[in-house]
């Protein structure tokens, strides 16, 4: 949010601090216009923004990307990076221009595309029995609550909770776990789903048979 960002600018102008910010999803955005740490007064010379072209060209695995900052930094960048990779091909050099300059109607067409997909994974898992998912507006990743749900299985190990679930629905996720550990006081229960590399008709099959296991607990 706005906000947050200030918070953070106004703690590297105090503390004379450069800031690493990672902008990947900075155009898988529903609604609004996404900010950029480095529009904000005197952070446009201390801020490193990095950027790929996985999210909204659908090149992941091209491993291309870039990094914005100021001379100084963007020097020592340059040197690592030409002794660490030398560059990318040149096919997918191609590939980046013409995403950038070519026709974008396909890039419109895959956020619509997710946009739909995120509705309906929202709806489906709010449908479920001790699931609370938010809506958000930007990348292709939820995060329900699951807290309710992992109280009726009776259990809460997260282990215990995305095995049973595995072996009674084939239904996979990422939780909480997997991003680091929980904060002191910590007492929500969350997983994690992707919806990028997922039609419509597998979210509805998968999240419906999510339901019926859970909702029969």
């Amino acid at each position: 949010s706005r906000r947050e960002l200030e918070a953070i600018a106004e703690l590297a102008l105090r503390h004379d601090l450069y800031v690493l910010s990672d902008e990947a999803y900075f155009d898988i955005r529903y609604s609004g216009k996404s900010q950029s740490l480095a529009s904000l007064p005197g952070m446009e010379e201390r801020s490193v923004l990095l950027y790929t072209f996985s999210k909204k060209f659908a090149m992941t695995g091209w491993r291309l990307g870039a990094a914005v900052a100021p001379k100084e930094i963007a020097a020592v960048i340059a040197k690592l990076n030409v002794n660490d990779e030398s560059c990318s091909n040149h096919f997918i050099q191609c590939g980046a221009v013409e995403g950038l300059t070519g026709d974008q109607s396909e890039v419109k067409a895959l956020l619509a595309t997710l946009k739909e997909r995120r509705d309906a994974a929202v709806d489906l898992l709010n449908a479920i029995k001790g699931v609370r998912c938010f809506r958000p507006n930007a990348t292709f990743y939820l995060y329900p609550n699951v807290t309710e749900a992992m109280t009726r299985m009776d259990t809460a190990d997260y282990n215990v909770f995305r095995t049973n679930v595995l072996k009674n629905t084939g239904v996979s996720f990422c939780t909480r776990l997997h991003f680091g550990r929980p904060l002191p006081g910590e007492r929500g229960k969350f997983i994690r789903l992707a919806y990028s590399g997922i039609n419509l008709p597998e979210i509805r099959e998968g999240l419906q048979k999510l339901k019926e296991y859970l909702d029969s607990l």
